[in-house]
């Protein structure tokens, strides 16, 4: 079993997020809400930063929307256009909260601020009656970046905060996942998640950091941070929320076009195209996750496999290699191969070594351990597992569960599948290591 593409990785890190309040209620609509959430929360907290300059404001504005969403949805049915619906109704939250708060000779100048005709939130709902008329807040803030979520990565990505800050800060405003899921994603507690996020917020306000959208020049330095925001998002997609690979690939093509000089921004789509064309192959009928080796490979998106392809050959014709293009390089070999018996180990293991010296990482020198498993034996590869520290991680007990399998060490097998399953976070990777450990058991 593998470890998951680039699950505490290429040596970057993200923060925390709540899940939409009430989601998991036995509350008919609860559901329609949750996916709502799920798609749009990124965009709608995108769109009131960009305008209030406020994320905690704009964060709770979003949230109060959601919250009267459970509360009407299901009397009321899902509107026509619920991300439309969430936009408008946690602006004229944010617009209601200012009113109150500010003094008289503010509010107005608020209330144009938000509701100025070119605004994302006009521009969905009309306008507001009542509201009064302004200039648009972005017109002369457009810059290179044009779509707001992608906007708000490269703005949270500010080199003022610390670059695991930056992630977590981001992660959080965007992808709406929980303390929880990014804490997973990171493999440290929880409350050290949620530090990063209140540590990142007190920096931009202390420091005054902007919400502009970057100019050209700020870009490249600002990338690194912007390329695992949107690689943890796909990440967490792959553990069983399809519209986030969804969003993540959105996100990385959109980079691509803004930055199509910049291999490494081609090596993370080419790899999330790879990683994503497997997915009709990797649940089995029961709703078990089905292992690389065992997937059928008839079922792989081939037209994903090669435009996936396509771009590992452009990035290997730049010869500029980085840590997203061999992790794309390696899940190429796999998408050559017509059965799992042909895979190249060898040029894998290899190409894992390279991924070392770029970007070591104890997630890295666990995949690599399942390289070393193939070509040189199990025993050599849990030697390798077991010096690892990484015993907090579902997949690292899987792997150690698969070669003291293969070692005939049943009953120390048996823990391990143990210790998987009571660590994965996936409903389909708990089926497949339930049975795993159905199957050792006398």
């Amino acid at each position: 079993m593998h470890a998951p593409p680039g699950a505490g990785g290429a040596g970057t890190a993200p923060g925390a997020g709540d899940a939409v309040p009430g989601a998991g209620d036995a509350v008919p609509g609860a559901g329609d809400v949750e996916a709502v959430f799920r798609a749009e929360y990124g965009r709608a907290v995108s769109v009131l930063v960009r305008f209030l300059g406020d994320i905690d404001l704009a964060e709770e504005a979003v949230q109060d929307a959601f919250a009267t969403a459970l509360e009407k949805w299901p009397r009321t049915g899902v509107p026509p256009s619920p991300a439309g619906w969430i936009i408008t109704t946690a602006r004229n939250r944010a617009v209601d909260r200012l009113r109150r708060e500010s003094s008289r000779d503010t509010r107005h100048a608020e209330a144009a601020r938000l509701y100025g005709p070119g605004s994302p939130a006009y521009a969905v709902a009309g306008t507001p009656a009542g509201a009064v008329a302004g200039p648009d807040p972005g017109q002369d803030e457009e810059g290179p970046v044009r779509d707001d979520r992608l906007r708000l990565i490269f703005t949270c990505c500010h080199p003022a905060l610390a670059p695991r800050s930056r992630v977590a800060l981001t992660l959080r405003l965007l992808g709406g996942l929980t303390t929880a899921q990014i804490a997973r994603a990171f493999l440290v507690p929880e409350p050290t998640l949620a530090q990063r996020i209140v540590r990142a917020k007190a920096k931009i306000r202390a420091a005054g950091i902007p919400y502009r959208v970057p100019r050209d020049a700020d870009l490249p330095d600002r990338l690194g941070g912007v390329l695992a925001v949107v690689y943890l998002i796909f990440n967490e997609g792959c553990a069983g929320a399809p519209e986030l690979c969804a969003e993540a690939l959105r996100l990385g093509r959109l980079l691509s076009e803004l930055m199509p000089d910049e291999p490494e921004v081609t090596g993370l789509l080419a790899l999330m195209l790879l990683v994503e064309s497997r997915r009709p192959a990797r649940e089995g009928g029961g709703g078990e996750l089905v292992p690389l080796p065992a997937q059928d490979r008839a079922r792989w998106d081939r037209d994903m496999v090669a435009e996936g392809q396509e771009l590992v050959r452009r990035c290997l014709r730049r010869n500029r290699p980085g840590p997203y293009q061999i992790q794309a390089a390696i899940h190429a070999v796999h998408s050559d191969a017509p059965t799992a018996e042909a895979t190249d180990w060898g040029q894998i293991l290899r190409l894992y070594d390279h991924l070392m010296a770029l970007a070591p990482s104890p997630v890295v020198a666990l995949n690599r351990a399942v390289a070393v498993a193939e070509t040189e034996g199990p025993g050599p590869a849990l030697d390798l597992v077991d010096g690892l520290e990484l015993d907090g991680y579902h997949v690292f007990h899987a792997v150690r569960a698969d070669l003291l399998r293969r070692l005939g060490r049943t009953g120390e097998a048996l823990r391990a599948y143990e210790a998987a399953l009571a660590l994965s976070p996936s409903p389909a990777e708990r089926t497949y290591l339930s049975r795993e450990l159905a199957g050792l058991r006398p």
